[in-house]
């Protein structure tokens, strides 16, 4: 089947199963130091007419798949037809499709990189045709910068809100103005604070990113406490956080390769994590959904959650330095979800395998194994 649509090198890790609308075309800032995914690729804005014949297209999709459910009999139900489909795709359109058929097609996320920096009265009426044409749609969410909020007016966010956008993810990183500046961020910590307020007045629901480790050895502590500072004067609706993964393609990599930029290990990210959350004062749903992270476990509700998340680190910590060593290695290799998979014996055994295959001096992993491990994740 020759059906098919654009599809973007990225979405949210909570947007695996969403249909996928590409609006904009690779990132019209891309400076930033910390990511690789753009970086030699034009910005182009898409006309609202190949957005709509995107979505055209995965209507298309969406109706073979169904047709496709409906002919093989009343035992085969759209879920089971879904995972065929994906057990042998055609093609990544009607993966996508597909998976999201499968979840119940409810969500759409609209990508690429900031997709609120098309103009307003287009952006609407590629929303307008996206709801029509699923009317079943309960979420559509995208990508932004907090720059280019503070350039759209009120009236014009809450009109994409009624339209139908829900959410919009805006990368924070930091509220630390040098470090900011340093990762050539393009925003400051006031632009941060001006765009998430204004989202949040809108209606519209705000998911700010964090990147722990982004201040290395020498920033940590401004990085956490000024990142909690912004938190608490935008109150988001959720925080999430990534940890820095650095590799090949990213400005960051010759920072760290000529010693300006020191990158921080895992305890020292814990302890910077742990003191931006000691210092978080608003209401938002605290969300560790990514496989950089250390202590994944960390999910809940601010303020309420607090004590149970600083118990875990807590619990963390005091692991002996060969608990810790393999725990960090057991994260890397995906063989541990949580600290309770310490108490499997068999994952246990198996990581205590593998460390020695990695190395190790004494009780200490290497850290610049486990930084190799991270790159993969990126």
């Amino acid at each position: 089947m020759t059906y098919s649509f654009e599809l973007g090198p990225i979405r949210p890790p909570n947007e695996a199963y969403s249909l996928l609308i590409r609006a904009t075309i690779n990132c019209p800032w891309n400076r930033c130091r910390f990511c690789p995914t753009y970086k030699g690729a034009k910005f182009r804005l898409r006309s609202v007419e190949e957005i709509k014949q995107d979505i055209e297209t995965a209507a298309v999709i969406r109706d073979k798949i169904l047709e496709a459910s409906a002919q093989s009999g009343p035992g085969t139900t759209l879920r089971d037809m879904a995972i065929m489909v994906l057990n042998a795709p055609p093609n990544e359109a009607f993966r996508n499709v597909a998976l999201w058929l499968y979840s119940g097609g409810e969500n759409v996320f609209l990508q690429d990189a900031n997709s609120l920096i098309m103009r307003t009265n287009e952006l609407v009426e590629a929303l307008n045709f996206l709801k029509t044409t699923f009317p079943d749609i309960k979420r559509i969410t995208s990508y932004a910068r907090s720059n280019t909020v503070t350039k759209k007016s009120l009236e014009e966010l809450r009109e994409v809100h009624q339209t139908g956008l829900s959410r919009l993810h805006i990368g924070l990183e930091s509220g630390y103005d040098p470090l900011l500046q340093y990762m050539d961020k393009g925003v400051t910590a006031a632009e941060h604070i001006a765009g998430g307020r204004k989202v949040k007045e809108s209606g519209i629901s705000l998911s700010e990113y964090v990147i722990l480790g982004l201040g290395g050895k020498t920033m940590w502590r401004e990085h956490a406490l000024e990142t909690a500072r912004v938190l608490n004067e935008i109150d988001p609706d959720f925080i999430r956080v990534r940890t820095l993964a650095i590799k090949e393609g990213m400005p960051l990599y010759k920072e760290v390769a000529n010693g300006n930029f020191v990158r921080a290990n895992d305890e020292e990210i814990v302890a910077e994590e742990r003191l931006l959350i000691e210092n978080l004062q608003c209401q938002a749903n605290y969300v560790s959904d990514h496989i950089t992270n250390l202590l994944q476990e960390l999910e809940g509700n601010l303020p309420e959650d607090k004590k149970k998340f600083l118990e875990i680190i807590d619990r963390f910590q005091a692991l002996s330095p060969e608990e810790r060593a393999n725990f960090k290695i057991g994260r890397r290799v995906r063989i541990y979800g949580q600290l309770d998979d310490l108490d499997n014996p068999r994952k246990r055994q198996l990581v205590a395998r593998l460390t020695d295959r990695l190395g190790r001096n004494g009780h200490q992993v290497d850290d610049d194994a486990i930084f190799t491990l991270m790159a993969g994740f990126v």
